[in-house]
This record gives structure tokens, C-alpha cells and sequence, in this order.
């Protein structure tokens, strides 16, 4: 009889994944000047000890002004860059889970105060606030500061950050990068026909709208390592009448797949106010599906899998290759182990902590 889907070894790109379950990126609003601090080495330490096959640093931020908050980490400078390496190299210290990074630009919703204190964007010239940036000059909410649409110029400046993060993520020894395209940010603001409203060769068509992402895929692609894997996030749809859907999000991942792409992580949403979204188990899994049909590449579906069944369904039906966490693993950060046991799966475990192993499960840790 063989063993749980979930607790196969799956490779992205050339990566070796021991199981199915991924750490999905999680923002924390901790950090100073971008600079990751020891909330973050805490945080990553204990989910790097979870037994899933991948650990995803939150989003890093390209640009200052690309932060969705003051306390968004970045990976712009020498000082972002120190910190983060500082926090990689303990976490690493004690546990050998692959570490991949979500570099990003929140375009129009960045200059965000931080969610515990109500998450309002912040105008340009208060505390902590600055101008933002967009395909167009539509803002989020109509109450918000506008932001400046980027021209030629800004174009470059933003594709050839995100290059020079990835350069530096190269150097921090990352293996793998996923470049946020979702949740209504920069990269998936020039997606969506809602926030992007330009004339010119970036607007209009679908095939104008993804000029800009794949234009940054492609240089990050580029940049990075050829060995190492460089992954997108996309919001399969935006639940919004005349958005971004789910027939454009297979177009997308087709042309990311023809470029290189080495797995898409489909998650929905972000980028109007006005999204309708089902939330319940597993509502965001049909997006997934419906680019695991169209592409070879592995797919990650993400969003409200908190069961040991479901997550195995999920992957044991090929709806997805991997089953990401986020706030199920901040609730239960030892999720993997609890899986494989309920499965009669295996997972790794430090160490330090084999002699938790339960009586009744006598195989369950690796060590």
C-alpha cells in the first residue's frame, strides 16, 4: 500500500522538495527601515523546525517605496541586505530546509500603516507615508492618495530593482525566488484591466498587460542563478466583474512556463474593493486546477487548507502538486508533523526534539 500524496518528494526545477507541504510568505510588519530584526529570526527559526519542504521569507521589497508598510521587510540596500543574511545564516545554522524568497512591489497599496493599527494607507508627507506607484493613476480606494503612473523611465528603475534583489538573494545563497504577481500589487496591478488603465503597449489587450510582468520575470530569470528556481504568484482572479480572471491566468502561466518559469502558486484577490470573494475550504483550489490542467510546471493552491484530508486530496486528485500554509501554520506550526501522523506519512524533526516522537506513531520522525 503506499504512502500519503502529501509526503512524496516533488523537484521544482532543480530543487528536491522532501514533501508536498510549502510555508507560504507571510508578511509581519516587524521590521526597521526594511532591516529583518530577531522577530524575524524567531518567526523562521520555529517554522524552519515544521517538517514542511520549504520555507518562503514574506514579501521583500524592491524599492523603499515599494513596502506596503513602514515595517515591510525590503532587500534594496546593503543594510537589508546584512540583516537578512544575519537571520538566514542562524536559521540555517540549526535546520536544512530550502529557503525561497517573495520579492515584490506594492504599487498603488503600499504607504500602509501597519494592519494591528488598521492598515489605512498613509498620504505622502505624514508619518511613515509616501507617494505610491502604478500602471495608472486610479488609487485603491477612491478616498487615497493617487498614485503616479510609472512612465519609461519608472519602468526600468522597478524591473531593474527587482534584478538587483534577486542578485542579492543569489548572494544570500536563497534557493529559490517567487515574484509576487498577486493580491492586487504592483506586478498583478498591470495584470488586472480594474488598475491598469494605460494606453500605451502595457495596457489595453491581455497580452499588453503582461508585457510588464513578464518583461520582469524575464530579467530576473536572467539574473538568478540558471540552477536555481525562479517562481511566480498570481491571483487566479480578481471576483470582480470586467477583472482579471481565470482564463487569463492560464495565458499567463502558459507564457511563464515558455519563459522558464519553474512553478506558478495561485492564489485570488487584492485588487479591488469591490471583489466578491466565496471564502470557505479549499475556494481557491479551482484557480489552481485550472492552470495544473494547462501547464507541465508544478502549481501550489493556497487558501483555507487546514485539513489533514483535504491537504491529501488536494495533491492525491492532482488538482495541485503542493499545498501551501500560511495562517494554519502560524496556528499550528508543527501542521506537518500532525499530517504525517494522521496519513502515516514521515517528516524530518530536529534533532533536539526526536525523543517527542508519540508512543503510537513509532516511524513518524526521520530525524
Amino acid at each position: 500500500m503506499s504512502g500519503p500524496k502529501l509526503f512524496e518528494p516533488l523537484k521544482v526545477g532543480n530543487l528536491t522538495l522532501a514533501n508536498r507541504i510549502v510555508i507560504a510568505p507571510m508578511c509581519q510588519y516587524s521590521a526597521v527601515d526594511g532591516c529583518m530584526n530577531d522577530w524575524h529570526q524567531i518567526h523562521l527559526g520555529q517554522l524552519a523546525l515544521s517538517g514542511a519542504a520549504l520555507l518562503t521569507i514574506e514579501a521583500s521589497a524592491v524599492l523603499p517605496e515599494g513596502r506596503i508598510t513602514y515595517g515591510d521587510v525590503g532587500l534594496y540596500d546593503d543594510a537589508t541586505e546584512a540583516a537578512m543574511a544575519g537571520v538566514i545564516e542562524s536559521v540555517r545554522r540549526w535546520s536544512d530546509m530550502p529557503i525561497a524568497i517573495q520579492l515584490s512591489h506594492a504599487g498603488r497599496k503600499a504607504s500602509c500603516e501597519v494592519p494591528w493599527k488598521g492598515g489605512l494607507q498613509i498620504a505622502p508627507g505624514e508619518l511613515n507615508g509616501w507617494q505610491t506607484e502604478g500602471p495608472s493613476t486610479v488609487p485603491f480606494l477612491p478616498e487615497e492618495n493617487a498614485p503616479v503612473a510609472l512612465d519609461r523611465e519608472g519602468l526600468a528603475r522597478v524591473r531593474d530593482a527587482f534584478v538587483a534583489s534577486a542578485m542579492r538573494a543569489a548572494r544570500l545563497g536563497i534557493d529559490a525566488i517567487q515574484l509576487h504577481a498577486a493580491h492586487g500589487y504592483l506586478l498583478h496591478e498591470f495584470l488586472s484591466p480594474l488598475s491598469n488603465r494605460r494606453e500605451d503597449e502595457y495596457g489595453g489587450s491581455p497580452e499588453n498587460r503582461m508585457r510588464f510582468p513578464l518583461e520582469v520575470f524575464d530579467a530576473v530569470r536572467a539574473a538568478f542563478p540558471a540552477e536555481r528556481a525562479v517562481t511566480m504568484r498570481v491571483s487566479g482572479t480578481d471576483w470582480a466583474e470586467g477583472g482579471w480572471d481565470s482564463e487569463q491566468t492560464v495565458a499567463f502561466a502558459k507564457a511563464l512556463e515558455a519563459r522558464g518559469c519553474s512553478a506558478i502558486h495561485v492564489s485570488s484577490g487584492g485588487t479591488t474593493p469591490a471583489q466578491q470573494i466565496p471564502v470557505g475550504p479549499s475556494y481557491q483550489v479551482p484557480l489552481a486546477r485550472a492552470v495544473k490542467q494547462a501547464v507541465s510546471i508544478p502549481v501550489v493552491a493556497v487558501g483555507l487548507i487546514t485539513d489533514f484530508e483535504q491537504a491529501e486530496a488536494i495533491v492525491g486528485t492532482g488538482d495541485a502538486d503542493m499545498i501551501a500554509l500560511a495562517r494554519t501554520i502560524l496556528y499550528d506550526p508543527r501542521w506537518p508533523w500532525h499530517a504525517a501522523a494522521h496519513l502515516g506519512g514521515k517528516v524530518k524533526a530536529p534533532n533536539q526534539y526526536l525523543r517527542s516522537q508519540p508512543r503510537q506513531f513509532k516511524d513518524l520522525f526521520e530525524g
